[in-house]
């Protein structure tokens, strides 16, 4: 995700807005209040109003935001070979084995679609094994993705759930593109001396206003548990009232749907994260997340629900753990900025000097397509996060990481 503007939102603030008449259905059913998690939930997937669950999301330029796959087919070109290397590695049990290539929240299809094109070229027995599954949760979205991806006929593709490929998994690459950002969050508040979880309940005149609650049991354990784990204090020293943070407990139950649809292969994760040391630090006392609309963030999120993205980043630490417990071995970790060029991005712009004058206007718009894929401070800053299942450790290396990710905890 990339945007043209940030400006501030403190949910160290008091917040209070109106809440649609859908979503205060869904509140009173619930008995007024409900976690923040749980609000996210709504606003994102709720499938008549929700913004992705509605199909109301927008991507790329003209949109909310921008992504990778969105600026052109060369992110896409970028990814193949490394997706095609890992997909030759892959030991086959029988002669004829399939090969898929799962991506889990495709968006507006733009990845996939790309992918497509970039694989024609692939050696053709390999080519002949491969497939495109794309898992869609939300009806709205899978609806654009069909509409872009209609006429697509050079590989076999086809939708289902993770439910779907438990029955039957996969051998192959699993691509999760922006993805796990969008898992509903719980918020973590700092008051008298205690974490608190945040709340959202509808107010006496039928608005929006958040609250705080003591930690579930359960929710408490959890923290103690993974914190203890991954070396994480937390909250971090020196912390004032109200700091805030994210806490994502839904990626425990999201890895292990995922490893339950693939015997043996590949995860990719690609998204904003960062390391504990510098997630859960006092000076970071608003969190991570972000509310996104025309290009813009740090609204707030409960302005619109149902009409802006919902986002927050990712801590390295908390992601390898639930991968680890839930049968995924982690593997390497690169910068976008540093995997692409390792995968050829300076040999691609280079490339761009030799089209015709004609093409003059195709070639500068390509040049700040690449630029921005590698930019530090926008999706170049992006992490690529590899875990593996059903694997040997050899063969799965990802091209422009810095060692081996076993050692990203040391």
């Amino acid at each position: 995700m990339e945007l043209l503007q940030r400006p501030a939102f403190s949910p160290m603030e008091p917040m209070a807005a109106s809440c649609p008449d859908w979503l205060a259905t869904h509140l009173h059913q619930a008995g007024g209040a409900v976690p923040f998690s749980r609000f996210m939930d709504l606003a994102l997937n709720e499938q008549d109003h929700g913004y992705y669950g509605a199909g109301r999301a927008r991507i790329g330029a003209q949109g909310d935001f921008v992504t990778s796959p969105s600026l052109g087919s060369d992110f896409a070109a970028l990814l193949a070979p490394q997706i095609l290397a890992w997909l030759t590695s892959i030991p086959r049990i029988e002669p004829d084995q399939r090969l898929s290539i799962v991506e889990i929240g495709p968006g507006e299809g733009h990845l996939a679609r790309d992918l497509v094109a970039a694989l024609r070229g692939a050696d053709s027995e390999l080519l002949a094994r491969i497939e495109l599954v794309l898992v869609e949760a939300n009806p709205g979205m899978r609806r654009r993705q069909q509409a872009l991806l209609q006429e697509t006929d050079d590989l076999p593709l086809r939708w289902c759930s993770l439910e779907a490929l438990r029955r039957a998994p996969v051998h192959g690459v699993v691509i999760a593109h922006e993805l796990l950002d969008a898992l509903p969050v719980e918020r973590l508040i700092w008051r008298e001396g205690s974490l608190q979880q945040q709340w959202v309940k509808l107010n006496p005149s039928g608005g929006l206003q958040t609250t705080h609650r003591p930690l579930p049991d359960g929710l408490h354990q959890e923290i103690r548990r993974v914190c203890s784990q991954g070396s994480i204090q937390l909250p971090p020293p020196d912390v004032e009232e109200g700091w805030t943070t994210e806490w994502n407990s839904a990626l425990p139950d999201w890895f292990a749907a995922a490893a339950a649809a693939v015997d043996a292969g590949v995860l990719l994760v690609i998204d904003y994260a960062l390391e504990a040391q510098r997630y859960f630090t006092a000076r970071r006392s608003d969190g991570t997340l972000m509310a996104v609309c025309a290009q813009q963030a740090g609204l707030s999120p409960f302005d619109h629900p149902g009409e802006q993205d919902l986002t927050a980043h990712l801590c390295i630490e908390v992601v390898d753990e639930a991968a680890q417990r839930n049968g995924w071995m982690v593997g390497d970790q690169a910068k976008q900025g540093e995997a692409l060029l390792a995968l050829g991005l300076a040999e691609r712009l280079y490339g761009l000097q030799q089209l015709p004058g004609q093409q003059l206007a195709e070639a500068l718009q390509r040049r700040e397509a690449l630029l921005r894929l590698v930019d530090p401070a926008g999706l170049g800053g992006f992490r690529w996060l590899t875990y593996r299942r059903g694997l040997p450790e050899d063969g799965f290396s990802l091209s422009g990481a810095q060692g081996s990710s076993g050692s990203r905890r040391d």
